[in-house]
């Protein structure tokens, strides 16, 4: 097997590879460094992984051995995974969601989910780049830059954004620089990268994996979710991810939601008969977008879904004004905890010192853009304000009762659509960001799964479908993404162009 062979390799035929004694966990480990050092460290210097684990090849070389005397422990024994920097890990590597203030911090255990992946036998390669915080820090912040890593470059055309905030794990899968990779959402983080950089990206229902051990924005929000080339390895790696923690008060009602094996029943004609709400609000922000979506929906058609078009979903501008509240009260109580847990001798023990740390450091923290999220969360008071629990309510009704549920109810379907967004804009770290707008927000605010499936391009630029619908509907919605992707068969590997104009180059 040679380096070529772990191109665009599922996690299925890298196991198989590994059954067959074609290569070994080590030799894997072994080729995707090689494949970070020529393209994320050199080449297109793609700069999406921010560290790589040490131990890496000595922990694949354990697994080997187990492998050769007692057999894998499932699909991802040996398999090389990226995760993002704002997940704990207890070994030699840092968790700093992208800032130098947490430097020098020393989680006390893994995250929950890196102790499912490891006992589940996957190697932690390294952790990936993200936008700082999570874009938490500024409303005018280029997604995936952080004072550690620098920005993140998507592999389609090098010019443009790998959104955010979890970048450095879209571009990883879809660069093939590890098989898989965690990444977390809180509004749009997963689905949104995964979207511009060509791969799969599922948000589960709030509470069905474990924040415990994640760098938090907002409780009410906050999810871990897998990303990954094909549909069947997102639904792989989530089985790895799930598991039960009572530590996590979301996780209360997830047991018996939770398989171990979402991959087992993926059905290819799960469209057949499928009833789709189109959520046309969510459409029509450029017309060459609308166009290039047209050919999607045909497909869905074609698969024998049955499409209710449109849908409205109601005050989606009053239900993003009170997202912001609920996120503005919760980063700061969530981060204040999260800080206190690493102990006395951390760099920082609340927001208010990162706030004290980035002024002091404002050269190398904030050359781009300042921390005005922080400020305004800063200024918040407790939980127990009426104004966040009103927020908090307006959510859940929203985008929940009379948004999301109300819809699925009333027309019968088994799913809402959109387009996931627009295709990746150029980076600009004066500017910051200017994308068009997605459809993450009712999902996100609702507590709901959604996963974002390529479907098409405009100019060679990935675009992505997104599939949501009610609480606990994973296995549905992988059932529908599945059938979608095997009908339209849109993803494309990266051309690493310089940008949408250059002639191709190879890696």
């Amino acid at each position: 097997m040679n380096t070529a062979d772990i191109l665009e390799r599922s996690l299925s035929d890298l196991q198989l590879d590994l059954a067959a004694n074609r290569v070994t966990a080590e030799k894997l480990v072994s080729q995707y460094l090689e494949r970070i050092e020529n393209l994320d460290r050199s080449g297109p210097c793609l700069r999406s992984v921010i560290e790589l684990n040490p131990d890496a090849s000595s922990i694949a070389r354990a697994l080997d051995e187990e492998f050769a005397v007692i057999g894998p422990r499932g699909p991802l024994h040996g398999i090389p995974v990226l995760i993002k920097d704002n997940i704990d890990t207890r070994d030699r590597m840092a968790t700093t969601a992208g800032s130098l203030a947490l430097l020098g911090g020393v989680p006390p255990e893994d995250a929950f989910v890196v102790q499912r992946l490891r006992a589940a036998g996957a190697v932690i390669l390294g952790k990936t780049n993200m936008s700082e915080w999570a874009n938490g820090r500024s409303r005018q912040s280029s997604s995936g830059w952080s004072a550690r890593g620098g920005l993140t470059r998507n592999p389609y055309a090098l010019d443009r954004s790998a959104s955010g905030s979890s970048s450095g794990s879209a571009v990883a899968v879809a660069a093939s620089l590890c098989a898989a990779a965690v990444g977390t959402e809180t509004d749009g983080s997963i689905l949104s990268p995964a979207s511009v950089c060509g791969v799969v990206g599922l948000k589960p229902t709030v509470g069905l994996i474990s924040r415990r051990g994640i760098i938090p924005i907002s409780h009410s929000l906050d999810t871990p979710g897998p990303m990954a080339r094909t549909v069947r390895d997102c639904a792989l790696l989530l089985g790895a991810m799930t598991g039960a923690d009572a530590q996590d008060a979301a996780m209360s009602g997830c047991r018996s939601h939770t398989l171990h094996d979402y991959a087992i029943a993926l059905d290819n004609k799960a469209l057949r008969g499928a009833r789709l709400g189109v959520v046309r609000q969510l459409f029509g922000f450029h017309d060459r977008v609308e166009q290039a979506y047209a050919p999607a929906m045909a497909a869905l058609k074609r698969a024998g879904a049955v499409l209710i078009d449109p849908i409205a979903l109601p005050d989606l501008e009053r239900l993003q004004v009170a997202k912001t509240t609920v996120l503005l009260y919760e980063m700061k109580a969530g981060l204040n905890a999260y800080l206190q847990r690493l102990g006395p001798d951390a760099p920082v023990k609340s927001l208010a010192d990162v706030i004290a740390f980035n002024r002091r450091n404002a050269a190398l923290e904030m050359p781009w853009f300042s921390q005005d999220i922080f400020f305004m969360s800063q200024a918040k008071g407790p939980l127990s304000d009426s104004d966040y629990l009103d927020a908090l309510a307006i959510c859940r009704r929203i985008a929940g009762t009379d948004g999301i549920e109300k819809a699925l109810q009333e027309y019968c379907l088994d799913a809402l659509i959109a387009p996931t967004g627009g295709p990746a804009w150029c980076s600009d770290l004066i500017l910051g960001d200017h994308a068009a707008e997605g459809s993450s927000s009712p999902a996100a605010a609702a507590g709901v799964p959604s996963i974002s499936v390529p479907a098409g391009n405009v100019s060679g630029l990935p675009l992505g479908l997104s599939f949501f619908s009610g609480v606990w509907s994973e296995m549905s919605l992988l059932n529908l993404a599945y059938s979608f992707e095997q009908a339209t068969c849109a993803r494309q590997p990266p051309l690493y162009l310089q940008n949408i104009d250059s002639r191709q180059e190879e890696y």
